[in-house]
């Protein structure tokens, strides 16, 4: 790959330049003193929000292509996971999440960070403006809503990022929530359990308010609930976790796609039955080869770098059902002979979960969740309260609309637990979203990564033997005790903060 992310700071630089990298509150942010109170103002200033989740922005005086939120979000929790493997080595940053060679300067994590509270800036000054209106009709109560979704959506996926899962240690240090204009820029990490909380005020509080649609590319009642089914899921309260993947379930509003209708379903985001919550991409976003989603795991032999593949082990795990109509979103790269190339001795099955949108390979509108999550959500809560049969029955409710009609899991397999089926379907139904690591560390099991890769320290191609798997290489598991699970706090915000502490 060539050098087209800058190279990483080093150390001193960043100590030059740290009031200026983080701002808590940015200085081209909108304010109370600009905002206007006029539903045309607040949905002018709202939807800023919604587009600094896939607007590259100027950060550290540059604007660089490779810098959006959703690139962040995927390659952070994606790229560690054993789904994707890496093809070569790289001077991206994304490669750290592979090597797990973290550093507090890398840049991948101080754009997300900085964008982060970029997004739950924008939303504060916007709810304080509505709230010091007075203004409850609908429609504002419809934006202010969407105002808490936002707020405990990147709250959320902060924590889950920099702090370690609920279920391992709820007291341990979490990110620093920002919940109001006039929190001192002097603040430290609340704990995990306390960022969960706030999330959940938030996120319920916003079902309360959300009650009109704007379309699946603006937050939902039922995109609240959602949030809340998928944060009660880590938080193990299994319940809750029921309670709210029910209330999507039942809304009626969504439903799953059919063997025919999957493989055209993340293309056709914005329409599709699944959709609940998507960030909408439109052409003038299509931003090709520099900077998309899509450019690092699939290529048409133009469109992108593909130095990224889906797993020999995803694969494995997948290789029972060649019926199975997930299989399409996995891409072979085949030459004349009609075999599959390999690069740099790793095998290149592309990803194109986030392809085609427009006929456009670089093009997409990434759902941020779906109805066959919530499903998926009910089962695993199901299975940990001992309901292995409703468990079976959920799981089998995706089975049955992606071809596997004739192979439905009936009942436990022999030296497997109910818990163990849904989080193998999990995986396979949504692989690439941006779950897998976070499924198997809040449940306290290892990353398995013993396959070939560049996840390999310092692996040569003479050294692949496709036949055999790798041993004696660091970091081929990853027990959810390492503190490599998660990723550093940037530099920018312990030079800014002295408040704010280092992870280990």
């Amino acid at each position: 790959m060539k050098n087209k992310f800058f190279a990483l700071l080093t150390l001193a630089m960043v100590a030059a330049s740290s009031c200026k990298n983080l701002n808590v509150n940015p200085s081209d942010a909108i304010s109370t003193g600009t905002i206007t109170t006029t539903t045309d103002g607040l949905t002018n200033a709202l939807n800023g929000a919604y587009a600094l989740l896939k607007d590259h922005i100027e950060f550290n005086g540059t604007v660089d292509a490779n810098n959006m939120y959703l690139r962040q979000f995927y390659h952070l929790s994606d790229f560690a996971s054993d789904d994707i493997v890496c093809g070569q080595v790289t001077t991206d940053p994304l490669y750290y999440s592979f090597s797990l060679g973290h550093s507090p300067s890398q840049s991948n994590t101080r754009y997300y960070w900085y964008v982060s509270y970029k997004i739950i800036t924008g939303v504060n000054t916007v709810i304080d403006a509505i709230e010091k209106s007075g203004k409850t009709d609908a429609t504002t109560n419809q934006l202010l809503g969407e105002c808490y979704f936002l707020r405990a959506f990147c709250h959320f996926n902060l924590v889950r990022l920099f702090g370690k899962p609920y279920s391992v240690d709820p007291n341990a240090p979490g990110i620093i929530l920002r919940t109001n204009l006039t929190d001192e820029a002097q603040k430290a990490r609340s704990t995990v359990k306390e960022v969960y909380d706030a999330v959940i005020t938030d996120a319920e509080k916003s079902a309360t308010l959300m009650t009109q649609s704007r379309g699946v590319q603006y937050a939902s009642q039922e995109a609240a609930w959602a949030l809340l089914a998928r944060v009660n899921i880590y938080k193990e309260d299994n319940d809750k976790a029921i309670e709210y993947a029910n209330k999507v379930i039942s809304s009626g509003k969504f439903t799953l796609a059919t063997k025919a209708t999957y493989p055209s379903l993340f293309a056709n985001a914005k329409s599709a039955s699944e959709t609940i919550f998507c960030i909408a991409f439109t052409q003038t976003d299509d931003y090709g080869k520099f900077g998309s989603i899509a450019s690092m795991i699939y290529s048409d032999g133009n469109s992108g770098w593909g130095e990224e593949y889906a797993s020999s082990s995803l694969r494995d795990a997948m290789s029972a059902h060649p019926e199975d109509v997930r299989w399409s979103y996995i891409v072979p790269s085949k030459d004349g002979a009609g075999n599959v190339q390999k690069k740099n001795g790793i095998e290149m099955y592309y990803i194109s979960k986030f392809s085609f949108q427009d006929g456009l390979p670089n093009l997409s509108s990434p759902i941020m969740f779906r109805i066959a999550e919530m499903y998926l959500i009910r089962a695993e809560a199901k299975a940990k309260k001992n309901d292995a049969a409703g468990a079976l029955t959920d799981v089998n409710l995706i089975r049955s609309n992606r071809g596997l009609e004739g192979s439905l899991i009936n009942a436990v397999p022999a030296g497997k637990t109910a818990l163990d089926v849904v989080l193998d379907e999990k995986r396979i139904e949504m692989a690439f979203e941006g779950h897998r690591t976070y499924d198997v560390f809040r449940n306290k099991r290892t990353l398995d990564k013993t396959y070939w890769g560049y996840h390999i320290t310092g692996l040569k191609e003479t050294d692949i033997d496709l036949s055999k798997k790798p041993s004696g290489y660091p970091n081929l598991t990853v027990p959810y005790t390492s503190p490599r699970t998660i990723y550093f706090i940037p530099i920018d915000e312990i030079l800014s903060n002295n408040k704010a502490t280092q992870n280990p």
